[in-house]
């Protein structure tokens, strides 16, 4: 499971740990892109499980309360759904590809921009509306249920289940099917 490096008693809210989220995901990037071998295959591996979790108790908690609380909600989140799913693809793709490969090499690179982009997009359209629209027991309570869905999340990217729905319908399905690759092929 991705170590959030925040308890569900830490006190804190929703954003920061999304934006403490969003600073692993950079060094995880980071370290593949340094690293070779074993050790990169490590590092796309947690990095790729924490986008998926990340990305689906997203979908779960934050995205259906930014739609309530933004004036313009749906068009933002719409938005973010659609590169959301568009990371999951390429996240798909990457995983089949040879690590070592310099096709894998020029995937990451573009995948790493788009990520980062998004992430930037989150932070400075969605998160600050929920900072500002929700007092700070609501940024707490969403904090501890967004934390509740990480842990029932799929651990690899399922590019079409990008709504709240589809997420409670198929995800712990999913979910379990992930889990149980990952220990097998390890």
């Amino acid at each position: 499971m991705t170590d959030t490096s925040m308890k569900l008693d830490s006190g804190a809210d929703v954003v920061a740990l999304l934006k403490a989220q969003h600073e692993q995901v950079k060094g995880l990037f980071q370290q593949v892109i340094t690293t070779m071998g074993s050790q990169r295959t490590e590092a796309f591996n947690e990095l790729r499980r924490l986008l998926a979790v990340h990305e689906t108790a997203e979908e779960e908690i934050v995205h259906p309360r930014a739609r309530e609380v933004m004036a313009n909600g749906d068009q933002v989140v719409e938005q973010r759904l659609a590169e959301e799913r568009a990371a999951k693809e390429t996240l798909g793709q990457l995983e089949d590809l040879d690590i070592e490969s310099t096709q894998f090499e020029t995937a990451f690179r573009r995948f790493q921009k788009d990520v980062l982009a998004h992430a930037e997009a989150e932070e400075r359209l969605e998160f600050v509306e929920l900072s500002a629209g929700l007092d700070r027991s609501q940024l707490e309570r969403m904090r501890k249920a967004y934390a509740l869905a990480e842990r029932v999340a799929p651990t690899h990217p399922h590019a079409g289940v990008e709504s709240q729905a589809a997420n409670l319908v198929t995800g712990p399905f999913v979910a379990m099917l992930d889990r149980a690759h990952d220990l097998i092929s390890h």
